[in-house]
């Protein structure tokens, strides 16, 4: 009781602080990232150093497990709109790929209410949703490489980018990572916003997505490096599903050593796949391409701190999704394993939120949307599927959601046209390769149901198998769990009003 009076107090005054002066937000939004990646994560290796997030970490609150999206595009989708893939309306693609395009009166971006309630917006960096970036009507400032617009334009993540500014389009003429820091300084100093108003900032690098390409200056700079060897980067994995085996990318090298798979073929230049090259180089190149986002951070934070900005700004740090590092035999995104798509994700404000503390509980994209909504003062602008994060970040030890955490993968199709589900794989993703699914996350337990016909369900004691690797569905003692766990992602999906809620294929539990 006096636990719940004091967050009460603590709300109260947090909602008349943002009254009086609402808070700037800086929303760094990193590619591909895994959260191995970074030295404040546990699972990282000990030699990885990001010792600017890693400050960040320890100037606010850090979530163990985030779930933002299975890949670029629905995880943006999702973070713009605050909804579940499959409830955001007229998103598809079309055209050439990543043409993609969306009604924006069906559509609908919340930086746009944003702006009408007196906040200047902007957005710096990689746009994956939609021809239509929304210049002037929820960005006021934007510096957008628009892949979906210049789809031959799209394999350039490092070098040789088109960039449209406000509309017009001109050459980036720089490595991204750090034109994209240089231009949110700018920002941060002043340019190109109106000085009287509060600001919230998009900045999304396209660090560290394929071809994952350090700065000329890191390059070799982690040669020698071991990586640790996941368990299952071979196989047999008798506990997973059958759709792995396609997506096997590592063999054994002459000397028994995890080496990269065939290059695949591509008309694009940013499949990261790359033939020959063993783990503990591509794990060493990742972490190489990772050093000028950890750069970048120190420089927006040293900003803000001149500026005299830093303690009116709320700063978040995540990415749109994981990737694979061998777990599971994987180099991808996609599949529903935390390797393969957990986002780190930390948010600092030391003059409103603890310091130093890490928050056990799952979150997904739509809480992350409410809960900035929240900070900056505003109700939501329409029926959100998030849960405010507030009472998380002000008692991250002990605070909790009352219900599980839902996230879904329907590959590339949203709204409508996840209706009905496609029968084939090829149907299931533009690349073919992993089927949808569904993904509810309450306490130590991780429930998967795979929306193909014939395919398993799954369940993962993330306690005592983190690295999900004995998928538990059918073993008799945990029958009771599953059986709980099924109903209530179907009360989940139906409670967000998912159209495919009472249309998924019988479960099948276990090979």
């Amino acid at each position: 009781m006096l636990r719940r009076l004091a967050l009460a107090l603590v709300l109260m005054t947090l909602a008349a602080q943002s009254a009086e002066k609402r808070p700037n937000v800086l929303f760094i939004f990193a590619d591909d990232q895994p959260y191995k990646t970074i030295g404040c994560y546990p699972e990282a290796p000990k030699w990885v150093k990001t010792p600017h997030i890693d400050a960040l970490a320890a100037s606010g609150v850090r979530f163990h497990r985030a779930y933002f999206g299975a890949w670029c595009m629905p995880s943006r989708a999702a973070m713009l709109t605050g909804l579940l893939q499959p409830a955001v309306q007229t998103m598809r693609m079309e055209g050439k790929y990543p043409g993609s395009t969306y009604d924006p009166a069906r559509c609908r971006f919340w930086p746009a209410e944003l702006r009408k309630h007196g906040y200047q917006t902007a957005q710096i960096g990689k746009w994956h949703t939609g021809v239509d970036t929304g210049f002037g009507r929820d960005w006021d400032y934007q510096v957008v490489w628009n892949r979906p617009g210049k789809p031959e334009n799209a394999g350039n993540y490092y070098t040789g980018q088109i960039v449209t500014v406000n509309g017009k389009d001109q050459p980036l003429g720089d490595y991204s990572t750090d034109a994209y820091t240089r231009l949110a300084v700018d920002y941060i100093n002043g340019a190109n916003r109106d000085a009287a108003k509060p600001w919230y900032l998009w900045l999304c690098y396209g660090a560290i997505h394929g071809p994952t390409t350090p700065a000329d200056r890191h390059k070799g700079k982690l040669a020698g490096h071991k990586a640790e060897v996941p368990a299952d980067i071979f196989g047999p994995r008798p506990d997973k599903p059958a759709y792995l085996e396609k997506t096997q990318a590592f063999h054994k090298g002459k000397d028994g050593e995890p080496v990269r798979g065939a290059k695949k073929k591509s008309s694009t230049n940013f499949d990261a796949d790359e033939s020959g090259k063993s783990l503990d180089e591509w794990v060493q190149q990742v972490n190489e391409c990772n050093l000028a986002l950890d750069e970048g951070v120190g420089k927006l934070m040293a900003a803000l701190k001149a500026s005299g900005q830093l303690d009116n700004t709320l700063v978040i740090y995540t990415a749109d999704q994981g990737f694979a590092l061998g777990e599971h035999g994987c180099s991808i995104k996609l599949a529903p394993y935390d390797a393969n798509i957990a986002s780190p994700l930390i948010l600092s404000m030391p003059t409103r939120l603890p310091q130093g503390k890490v928050s056990q509980q799952p979150v997904n994209s739509p809480d992350l949307v409410r809960t900035l909504l929240a900070f900056t003062g505003m109700d939501p602008p329409w029926t959100l599927h998030g849960r405010d994060m507030t009472p998380l970040l002000l008692d991250p030890e002990h605070a909790a959601f009352d219900s599980p955490t839902l996230m879904i993968h329907t590959g590339d199709r949203f709204g409508a046209d996840t209706m009905p589900i496609p029968t084939k794989m090829k149907d299931m993703q533009h690349d073919g390769q992993v089927p949808w699914w569904v993904m509810l996350r309450e306490g130590r337990f991780k429930y998967v149901r795979n929306l193909t016909a014939g395919e398993m369900e799954e369940l993962y004691d993330l306690t005592a198998d983190p690295e999900e690797l004995h998928h538990l569905a059918r073993q008799p003692g945990h029958r009771d769990q599953i059986e709980s766990l099924r109903a209530k992602t179907l009360q989940a999906l139906k409670d967000n009003a998912i159209p495919f809620a009472n249309a998924m294929p019988p479960v099948m539990a276990g090979p």
